[in-house]
């Protein structure tokens, strides 16, 4: 990760609303143009309880993001940042100057339906013992998005993932437990982690766990925050009565980097929250889960026919990325941070 070049914070201070407002709204946006402008007009239609701030941290996109949200949301402060440093340590900048009692972080390939944000906040305030907030996240069909909480990962969790058990029974809470089995995200419930596409925190308790680790670039570093929490005796909650639209990984169009950065994580989140003891043991699970999906793609391609081949040689070509990069995720984030 390259240094970060911090911007001058009586630049980029909010100073719409500033006064008034008592939730700050952070988006970190990189090459999403359409999407951001989507997610910020869906976040000023939908929300009319709350006094709030936007403030959108754009990664030194290349496709006119800044220039679009500059022109048409005036009342938003834009950060037009000259390199990519990352979506931890991004919301970390705008954090360290908002001056609301409230934190909203919200992805920007999201859209807020009917008084999401409203609803969310209530929540948050009914329940100050949770520390962190979530809502229920759809797909653009209305189909349920389950990416919108976890629990954690742990030792059996990956060998479920790793020899497919996960995959093969998904409403199993026994099998799936991470993605908590075949709840609908319909009720409230305590969740190990908040996923950062729609996360509320209050700025307090954010300044008291210092905000994201910010070795973690991308991904993770909800969930490094969330369990930090829960160390302290927070309960990170979900609430259905605020939902919203994500897109789910249109941020990150190529798969296979994804991949690669979501072991990266996962490697990073074992070191910093397990035993020392089981930490070979993690590794080598996620490497098994690796090996087990590049065997399953060669099966794939082999029974491939027809207009089949190209999809699965895909998937090949896919897998074999990231195994080879299985020396470079194996490292984890080390970056200090």
């Amino acid at each position: 990760m390259n240094a970060q070049t911090s911007p001058n914070s009586e630049s980029i201070a909010p100073k719409r609303n500033r006064d008034s407002a008592e939730l700050t709204v952070i988006i970190v946006s990189y090459n999403t143009r359409e999407l951001t402008v989507k997610a910020l007009e869906t976040l000023y239609a939908t929300t009319h309880e709350t006094a709030f701030h936007a403030v959108v941290y754009d990664n030194a996109s290349e496709d006119g993001s800044a220039e679009a949200i500059r022109k048409q949301f005036p009342q938003a402060t834009l950060i037009d940042a000259s390199e990519n440093i990352g979506f931890a340590a991004a919301n970390n900048e705008v954090a360290k100057i908002a001056a609301t009692e409230w934190l909203l972080l919200l992805n920007p390939d999201t859209e807020c339906h009917a008084g999401a944000v409203d609803e969310l906040l209530k929540f948050g305030m009914a329940h100050p013992e949770s520390g962190i907030y979530g809502g229920r996240t759809v797909y653009p069909d209305g189909s349920l998005n389950i990416g919108s909480c976890w629990n954690q990962m742990t030792p059996w969790s990956l060998l479920c993932s790793a020899l497919g058990l996960s995959a093969l029974l998904p409403e199993s809470a026994i099998f799936n437990s991470e993605a908590l089995g075949g709840w609908k995200r319909d009720t409230v419930r305590n969740v190990d982690i908040v996923v950062g596409c729609f996360f509320l925190i209050r700025r307090a308790l954010w300044n008291e766990l210092n905000g994201f680790d910010r070795r973690y670039f991308m991904y993770g570093e909800e969930a490094d925050l969330c369990l930090r929490a829960r160390k302290m005796g927070y309960h990170p909650m979900i609430t259905p009565d605020a939902q919203i639209m994500h897109l789910l990984g249109a941020a990150s169009p190529n798969k296979s980097r994804k991949l690669i950065q979501l072991q990266k994580a996962k490697v990073t989140l074992i070191e910093d929250h397990w035993s020392a003891v089981l930490h070979p043991v993690g590794r080598a699970l996620l490497r098994l889960w690796a090996a087990n999906r590049l065997v399953a793609s060669h099966v794939l391609r082999f029974l491939a026919r027809g207009s089949g081949s190209k999809k699965a040689e895909e998937r090949l070509s896919l897998w074999r990325e990231v195994w080879h990069a299985r020396k470079d995720w194996l490292k984890g984030y080390n970056v200090s941070s």
